[in-house]
């Protein structure tokens, strides 16, 4: 008891002085969180409170009108229009719960004629791990994300007047493109078609600093809308608008407007684009219905071309390419069936551009140019050499095609009757001179060396993209191909005949692999006959050749081609002026240009070209041609003709479609009178650059006065009047 006792006074003393403790240590908790609180509310409010109010205000880009693209009399090629868009805000989706907004996003689909599945995935945004390339969001997590475009007005109306039924669903109107097909035109391949920029394509221009992109945005992909896009685009606005916790849009807190893109002023003449469409559809139809005297069947006439250049400039006139496609499905979206359509074989791959990306042997229209290579090595004016029926070369007999035999004759008499034994005894001869060696890659061909100063095997450096670069067969080229090619052809040489997988091939092909096995890489005396009229591996695009007909008519001068005429801002300054540019000045031996055209002229007035340009008036408008029929293995010959007078140049091409003047040459006479308005055609009304008033003939925006663009651009077009 006394020992309990003595232990009070302590006791109590310690409790006090815990509860001392304790009671500083709570002050000071106190004291800490008044001083925080004065801290946030007073000294740093006003930061906070602009952070709070900064995250209700959403930014919400405005896009630009893109940039119109007009002819070379200012008649829109490419234009703009309003159409519904319906967005769908994530954000107000994600606060409905998920029972709430899959009902919202079927009612949605339902209305715009969407799958479910596939709104679904475009409100993914990019990079998360479910997102699917091409269809998710590349934009800001607070844009409305667009998920169904070029709906039409009943379907905007129906959200519009039942708003409580779509919480988060916005319509509004949006520029799209329009293409107004002025005289009915097409030109999909030169004008091209727009798509979403895609996410690697937005983090490229993100770290580049440009702001002319957004996630929403779309893109050229291919023609001029591709060429051009950074001029077309425009500039972005942005409008910030304030919102509730719900994401509702409460009002207006600011906005820097769009700018809308520039006109892109081309070199193209929407008059003659048509009547060049026209024919070259027309031609490849009669061909279809035309037989094949060689094969027994009509012929197959698989794809076209046809080109018109201004001959001393470069400039593009028209162009066109078969089978085509509308540029118009892209607008809004196209689906997989349509995509797919485009990249079928069966429809003759549609997206492909025959005149600057189709690829064909350029048969007798390659003779100009060996003529010229021949007279400036050795040969002259006064050359005369058999054209007989055929000549041995080696073991093999290489025959005429469409000529007979005339005996000993001129350069200007083998181009007119389109003498293939006159050339091929000349690639003969420099073959067994030069390259008899048939290893010997670098033995000297002066053929090959004259096909490459006039630009073949090279890009010509159109304002296109994607273009093909077609291709010179020499030694060098047929050593490369062996090399690829040679363990596929030994694989099929070295098993026999009735091997599985040889059992299929034909007696042709398995002939081949064997002798390609062995010596697949020699240049021999055939590849040179061929090489000089046009046949073999030797490929060239119709651009290409069109481009080398017109250095012949301007006295040499290798142009790049050129689309883009000018540049033109909204209020009518002119940004840039797109000039032509030599690509390469082609020197010959005095006389000799002027000797090769005098014998394309006699072509057209009694060669093989003849037949088709009766009646035409040649003393004032002098036209020189030349046809051509190439031979594929496999396949029917293709028609070629390529012509040109002072001013223009014009080439068309029918793959399996028969021979040169035949199939190709009343196209090309057609295009001809509608180039200089020989059948006096009226222009319509309907179709002049200002309403209401009546345009000379294909007479150019910049030489008319009055012209809806500004003065500076004008002198730089033609006159085709």
């Amino acid at each position: 008891m006394g020992s309990s006792s003595g232990r009070g006074p302590d006791a109590a003393g310690t409790s006090r002085l815990r509860l001392v403790v304790i009671q500083a240590l709570v002050f000071s908790l106190f004291a800490t969180l008044l001083v925080r609180l004065y801290y946030l509310q007073v000294v740093t409010g006003d930061e906070y409170q602009g952070r709070a109010a900064a995250q209700s205000v959403r930014e919400i880009v405005l896009q630009p009108s893109r940039g119109l693209i007009v002819d070379d009399q200012g008649r829109p090629l490419v234009a703009n229009r309003l159409a519904w868009v319906v967005s769908l805000d994530r954000t107000v989706l994600g606060k409905l719960g998920d029972k709430k907004r899959d009902t919202l996003v079927r009612r949605v689909a339902e209305v715009v004629d969407v799958r479910p599945g596939r709104i679904d995935k475009r409100l993914v945004t990019c990079g998360e791990t479910d997102s699917e390339p091409g269809v998710c969001w590349n934009g800001s997590p607070y844009q409305p994300v667009p998920i169904a475009s070029d709906i039409s007005q009943a379907q905007a109306q129906r959200i519009r007047e039942e708003p409580e039924d779509y919480p988060g669903v916005i319509v509004d109107q949006q520029s799209v493109r329009d293409y107004p097909e002025p005289f009915g035109i097409n030109a999909a391949h030169l004008l091209g078609y727009l798509s979403p920029i895609t996410a690697d394509e937005l983090d490229q221009a993100e770290s580049d600093g440009d702001r002319s992109v957004n996630g929403a945005s779309v893109v050229g992909r291919a023609g001029v809308e591709q060429e051009y896009d950074a001029w077309l685009r425009g500039m972005p606005g942005y409008r910030e608008v304030g919102v509730d916790s719900m994401g509702r849009v409460l009002g207006d807190e600011g906005e820097v407007e769009a700018q809308d893109g520039d006109t892109l002023v081309t070199s193209l003449d929407a008059k003659v684009q048509a009547t060049v469409e026209r024919q070259l559809a027309e031609m490849i139809a009669t061909a279809r219905a035309t037989r094949d005297t060689v094969t027994n069947r009509n012929y197959v006439a698989d794809a076209g071309a046809a080109v018109v250049l201004e001959a001393d400039t470069g400039r593009v006139v028209a162009m066109a390419s078969q089978p085509t496609y509308d540029p118009s499905v892209w607008v809004g979206g196209i689906s997989k069936n349509e995509l797919a359509e485009l990249y079928s074989e069966e429809a003759g791959l549609p997206l492909l551009g025959r005149a600057t990306q189709g690829q064909f042997a350029p048969g007798s229209t390659w003779k100009p140019f060996m003529t010229a290579g021949a007279l400036a090595n050795g040969y002259d004016t006064d050359t005369r050499l058999n054209c007989s029926s055929s000549v041995a070369v080696g073991n093999r007999a290489f025959k005429n095609y469409e000529s007979g035999a005339y005996g000993y004759i001129g350069f200007d008499k083998a181009l007119e009757v389109s003498c293939n034994t006159f050339f091929y005894r000349i690639g003969l001869d420099y073959w067994q001179r030069f390259g008899s060696d048939v290893a010997d890659v670098d033995a000297r061909d002066p053929l090959v060396e004259e096909a490459k100063k006039w630009g073949f095997g090279a890009e010509t450096g159109i304002d296109l993209p994607g273009e093909a670069a077609g291709r010179i067969a020499d030694r060098q080229w047929k050593r490369d191909y062996f090399e690829s090619q040679k363990d596929y052809y030994c694989g099929i040489a070295d098993k026999p005949r009735d091997a599985p997988g040889n059992r299929d091939l034909s007696d042709f092909v398995y002939t081949f692999a064997g002798e390609f096995c062995i010596e697949g890489y020699a240049y021999r005396a055939g590849d040179a006959v061929n090489f000089a009229i046009g046949q073999g591996d030797t490929i060239v695009t119709p651009l290409q050749l069109a481009r080398g007909y017109a250095a012949i008519a301007n006295g040499g001068t290798l142009y790049e081609p050129r689309i883009g005429a000018a540049v033109v801002a909204t209020d009518g300054t002119v940004i840039r002026r797109i000039e032509p540019e030599v690509s390469a000045q082609i020197d010959l031996p005095p006389g000799i240009d002027a000797y090769i055209d005098e014998a394309l002229l006699g072509v057209t007035r009694q060669g093989t070209m003849s037949w088709r340009m009766g009646g035409f008036p040649l003393d004032e408008v002098s036209i020189r041609s030349k046809t051509g029929s190439a031979e594929v293995y496999g396949k029917q010959s293709t028609s070629w003709v390529a012509s040109y007078s002072d001013d223009y140049v014009v080439v068309m091409m029918i793959s399996q479609g028969g021979t040169g003047s035949g199939s190709s040459g009343p196209g090309v006479r057609a295009i001809w009178e509608a180039l200089y308005g020989i059948e006096g055609e009226e222009v319509d009304p309907s179709q002049a650059a200002i309403p209401g008033t009546t345009l000379p003939n294909r007479l150019p925006v910049f030489q008319r006065n009055g012209s809806i663009l500004p003065p500076q651009v004008r002198g730089s077009g033609k006159d085709r009047s």
